[in-house]
């Protein structure tokens, strides 16, 4: 009995490892230097992110005031993907940058630190209204962090 009790309590645990063990690698990589990675397509993913929040924003403005069932569904739709397009910009600052490119031994932490925080607080302002300045503030922070992941693409 006791055996079988330890058998089912490593099971259990060595599932739940197994679950969140593959969640915060989906989440965030393996925050490992793997060099995989392009970090200048990661700021143009935020910008797409951004683009959505100004999208939102944008379509929320002339759905406002209208009371009709497809009206005020789409609304909901257009806030629920403004919130997850602002999370996923928050997301990637968090989970990539800050944890693996910004670094204290920087010549230059402190304002690398400053401008990427800036990028989370402007998302979660973008989240908590609906205004043309907030979506703005946030696709400019997120510009302003080019100067460190210049595009690496190809012309041709």
């Amino acid at each position: 009995m006791k055996t079988t009790r330890f058998n089912l309590l490593k099971s259990t645990l060595l599932l739940a490892m197994t679950i969140f063990g593959f969640s915060s690698y989906a989440l965030a990589h393996c925050q490992v230097p793997c060099g995989i990675y392009d970090d200048s397509a990661r700021v143009d993913s935020m910008l797409e992110d951004a683009a959505t929040v100004q999208k939102a924003i944008a379509t929320l403005a002339t759905l406002s005031g209208k009371t009709d069932l497809p009206s005020i569904n789409q609304s909901v739709r257009w806030v629920q993907n403004k919130e997850l397009h602002a999370q996923r910009i928050i997301e990637t600052i968090s989970d990539y940058f800050l944890t693996q490119r910004v670094k204290p031994g920087q010549d230059d932490y402190a304002t690398r630190l400053a401008r990427h925080h800036s990028v989370i607080l402007a998302a979660m302002n973008a989240k908590q209204n609906t205004s043309f300045d907030a979506a703005q503030v946030l696709r400019v922070s997120i510009q302003n962090l080019r100067a460190y992941y210049p595009s690496t693409a190809h012309k041709h």
